[in-house]
């Protein structure tokens, strides 16, 4: 129970500063968006058409119109040059300017070049070669920046370097990122290297399934950030770890973070260590798919693999479940033994041929039964969040080839507009509710939801309706928002929206509900749209509220902390934690966002878990996607 002073509501003021117009004409799609969608191989085919279609239409109009000057006594005013006949005598044959053979001959070759060199890439991350006939096998070619061939001439490698993403920072921003990861790292290095997280008030450690989860978490956005003497120590003590520790660990924590952590590592830098380490554990994990139904246990030791359901009940949390996905189909990807994806594709292919109201889910499923808790709360907070995400993401990973995942995508975002998109009062902010024991409707807003402009920005990234981007840029606002309206700008945890026409405020936020931990969501949906729209608004919001992390959350003597009060500027109250995704997902996006080079970790070529793991997008050729 709430104490009085608990129960006290909080209001807050919308500020003014960006002036959010949400009106269909400002929201449409300008060409120059849909134009920014396209890729390089895109663009280039397009203009080559274009060309041909200039060329053709210079080839074909003084025919025609020789046609109808022989047949209609007309007087020529072109001047032509025959392709066959006597000069001066009108053959009926068509002319064709100097050159035009040549010029059309050269346009064909350079889009039949542009095709064959679409052929011979795969997707995945650049430089990565594997063998057609075993495409578990990562080789890292590495060439002299100045090798020639036999021949004395520079090899193609060389001339797309400037093509290739550079990592380290590029820019005042980016450079403050890695500052701000170098501070947070000092303070785990020094309280509680090998440990799970940092408590950097106490400067000393917390354990919770003793697999070094910050350091791992933080391996690959510090390969992306070109720290490279932090990352080598940080690789040396993986090569060293014990993925199979004597205690009980959560499914779905240690796919995210150690699974997906160790994959991420091991394409951007083909240092086999991370592979090996990652196969052991996903090894370890499999036991909680032995369940009496399609729907894994929640926990499983790694040591004796025994499986279980939670300490706190018999049910696994639907987000849960459905969010290992992405980083076991990829050890199967990367190794070829086909174990690990057809574990979670059974856990998918169940989830799918439940029933469910509109296409949402609710947040609570039984292991022993494979069905829904009933009255559960639908909600894209806490414990649904992630399912839908990897709808999408699934669907991404395998070059857009398996339909199911996409389908149920669609009709899902369909569900969300008719049951959870509301607009807030009075201001309008769009805002995502939830459906109390499936049925009522509560204005309540977790952080966690933020994720979600990210998503359908990716979805419409990848093709899908112009109105996801809509829905996408105004939850964005929101999300902004509750970071703007705070006197820290920092986001609470929870938010409620006014939906009362009496009310003059529209955020609420309760005393309850006032702490931030350090979360990424904002950041990475920031980042995805960013990169879609290439709006720069975004990238100042995000600058704003990386200050004020910086402001409220960073402790002299290394690390940041969560804090309790983000209303509070004089007292926001440490709460003595460093999230290990804070080093995984917050910074890792800020340092995205701040790029100005796209090919630095392409949407094209890459897919993020949903702990801002990168992982490669599978050529929708390869065999191994089956």
């Amino acid at each position: 129970m709430y104490t009085q002073y608990q129960k006290r509501d909080f209001i807050s003021f919308t500020v003014a500063e960006d002036q959010y117009n949400n009106s269909k004409g400002i929201r449409r799609q300008s060409c120059r968006r849909m134009w920014n969608r396209l890729s390089r191989l895109q663009r280039s085919v397009i203009c080559i058409v274009l060309g041909l279609g200039v060329l053709c239409g210079i080839y074909i109009i003084p025919g025609l119109y020789s046609s109808y000057k022989h047949s209609h006594g007309e007087v020529n005013f072109f001047h032509r040059n025959k392709i066959s006949g006597n000069e001066g005598e009108d053959n009926g044959v068509i002319d064709m300017p100097p050159n035009m053979q040549e010029l059309r001959d050269k346009a064909a070759k350079q889009v039949q070049d542009i095709m064959d060199r679409r052929k011979s890439v795969k997707k995945g991350p650049p430089g990565m070669n594997r063998e057609k006939d075993n495409p578990g096998v990562h080789e890292m070619q590495q060439k002299a920046p100045n090798d020639e061939d036999e021949n004395g001439e520079k090899n193609e490698e060389e001339e797309e370097d400037n093509s290739k993403p550079k990592y380290g920072p590029q820019n005042p921003r980016q450079a403050a990122v890695v500052e701000a990861f170098k501070h947070a790292w000092s303070g785990y290095k020094k309280y509680a290297w090998g440990h799970d997280e940092l408590k950097p008030v106490s400067k000393t450690h917390s354990e919770w399934f003793r697999l070094g989860l910050t350091l791992i978490d933080g391996l690959d956005t510090m390969y992306i950030m070109g720290l490279n003497e932090e990352f080598q120590e940080a690789r040396d003590w993986v090569a060293k770890m014990d993925v199979n520790p004597n205690v009980d660990v959560n499914l779905f924590e240690t796919t995210i973070r150690v699974l997906g952590g160790l994959l991420s590592t091991y394409h951007l830098s083909g240092d086999p260590v991370f592979l090996e380490k990652a196969v052991k554990l996903g090894d370890s994990l499999l036991p909680c798919f032995n369940s009496n139904s399609k729907v894994p246990y929640s926990d499983v030791n790694l040591k004796t693999h025994k499986a279980h359901a939670p300490k706190w009940g018999p049910d696994s949390t639907v987000s849960e479940v459905s969010t290992i996905q992405l980083e076991f189909r990829d050890l199967t990807f990367t190794t070829g033994d086909q174990k690990y994806k057809a574990a979670v594709d059974e856990v998918m292919d169940h989830l799918l041929s439940l029933p469910k109201k509109d296409h949402l889910v609710p947040i609570f499923i039984n292991a022993n039964t494979g069905k829904f808790r009933t009255g559960s709360t639908i909600t894209l907070g806490a414990r649904g969040d992630s399912y839908y995400e990897y709808l999408l993401k699934q669907w991404i990973q395998t070059g857009q080839t398996e339909d199911k995942f996409i389908d149920e995508y669609k009709k899902a975002v369909e569900g969300i507009e008719d049951n959870l998109l509301k607009e807030s009062i009075p201001t309008g902010l769009t805002f995502i509710g939830e459906l109390i024991s499936g049925n009522n409707f509560s204005p309540k807003m977790d952080h966690l939801v933020c994720f979600l402009p990210g998503t359908l920005a990716l979805g419409f990234f990848n093709g899908l309706m112009d109105h996801h981007l809509d829905i996408s840029e105004g939850l964005l606002y929101t999300c902004y928002q509750m970071y703007a309206q705070m006197p820290t700008f920092l986001s609470p945890e929870i938010v409620y929206f006014n939906t009362n026409v009496h009310g003059r405020e529209d955020i609420v936020v309760k005393s309850a509900d006032t702490h931030n931990l350090l979360r990424p969501e904002t950041i990475e949906s920031l980042f995805y749209v960013y990169r879609v729209t290439q709006d720069e608004r975004y990238r100042q919001w995000g600058w704003k509220i990386f200050e004020a992390f910086e402001k409220y959350t960073k402790i002299p003597t290394g690390g940041y902390s969560s804090i309790d009060n983000v209303k509070n500027v004089n007292h926001p109250g440490y709460k003595n934690k460093m999230e290990s995704f804070f080093l995984g997902e917050t910074l890792k996006y800020f340092y995205l966002l701040f790029s100005d080079d796209f090919n630095l970790i392409s949407l094209d070529e890459y897919v993020f878990n949903t702990e801002g793991h990168p992982l490669p997008i599978r050529d929708n050729t390869r065999t191994d996607t089956r």
